[in-house]
């Protein structure tokens, strides 16, 4: 495994990230343990979770099951990074949130970050992430309540999630004027099919010195080889790659990129990988492997490197955005 900075911080971390989204709802505890195991001894460090998941079974489920493995021992919880973010809505599928149980109030980061501890059985968070912006509350509230958490020593480093980069420069101005430390990182959604970061979120966070974590870097299953499995009788499309395959330019798109890494033998799944690996600015893109297979493909995209001749032709299929400002004036 190798391993980079995180953002500006000294903290160093897997190019990898373990994502955990599954774990509950589509993935047994027993299962997502052995995951967890296979991740760290892979040399993944860098553990992603958000209190709401384990939805629709139960919120809070996911960040339950972390906390048992931690409990297990083994300097576990020592050898990871770890990463939960707060915003949503906690109240059981159907109940509407009681007032001040959601978004990023002081009231609500307060106890979202007690909750959250329980779960996870820590008595730290390495990064608490803001898991999409919340346009009624003032950054100089949300800033008051991290720096107060860091002073307890709740949590170490405070990110987000979903930020347009108006919204990473404006939340690390406040936090500059403070004294604060301010954001470290920004995870988006980010990957060949879907690279509209690239005109301002990326840019911001490499102003501010933020490590990019890219979700989604398969695209929901669309780079990860959808075609071939389609022909070859294997797992079809499903939800989101289901709906864009059926825009005939999409699928002719999809089938321009398999061709072209089967004429190079080469992985759909560990190329998208391996092509935002090579991206400036990235940290890990998350990973949320099911099996131990997929944990070893996503491993070996680590040390794949793209010739030229293939990054050039994965542009002319999928086609950035460009520079900003460039990319919509003269």
């Amino acid at each position: 495994m190798r391993y980079t900075q995180l953002g500006r911080t000294g903290v160093r971390v897997s190019r990898l990230t373990l994502g955990t989204m599954n774990f509950g709802p589509h993935t047994g505890e027993a299962e997502s343990h052995g995951i967890m195991d296979a991740a760290l001894d892979a040399g993944i460090n860098f553990f992603d979770t958000s209190n709401t998941y384990g939805a629709p079974e139960k919120k809070g489920r996911t960040e339950e099951i972390i906390g048992t493995w931690f409990a297990g021992g083994g300097e576990r919880r020592d050898k990871v990074v770890l990463a939960t973010k707060v915003y949503g809505n906690m109240s059981p599928h159907g109940v509407a949130p009681w007032p001040n149980h959601d978004k990023l109030s002081a009231v609500n980061i307060r106890r979202s970050v007690e909750a959250s501890l329980r779960r996870l059985q820590t008595d730290y968070i390495d990064v608490y992430q803001f898991h999409h912006v919340d346009r009624n509350t003032p950054a100089e509230e949300i800033w008051q309540a991290v720096d107060v958490l860091i002073q307890q020593g709740k949590i170490l480093y405070a990110g987000s999630s979903n930020f347009p980069g108006y919204k990473i420069a404006q939340a690390n101005e406040v936090a500059a004027r403070r004294g604060s430390y301010g954001l470290v990182t920004e995870q988006c959604l980010y990957n060949l099919a879907e690279r509209r970061a690239e005109m301002e979120v990326l840019p911001a966070a490499r102003e501010y010195g933020l490590g990019v974590i890219p979700w989604s870097p398969l695209h929901g299953g669309l780079l990860g080889g959808v075609l071939k499995k389609e022909v070859e009788g294997g797992r079809r499309a499903s939800g989101r790659s289901a709906s864009a395959l059926a825009d005939p330019a999409t699928r002719d798109r999809v089938q321009a990129y398999e061709d072209l890494l089967d004429k190079h033998g080469l992985e759909p799944g560990e190329v998208a990988l391996a092509w935002l690996l090579g991206r400036p600015g990235i940290t890990g893109p998350i990973v949320g492997p099911r099996t131990p297979e997929q944990l070893a493909s996503a491993v070996r995209a680590v040390d794949l490197k793209l010739g030229k001749d293939v990054l050039l032709s994965l542009d002319e299929i999928f086609p950035g955005p460009g520079p900003t400002p460039e990319a919509f004036a003269w």
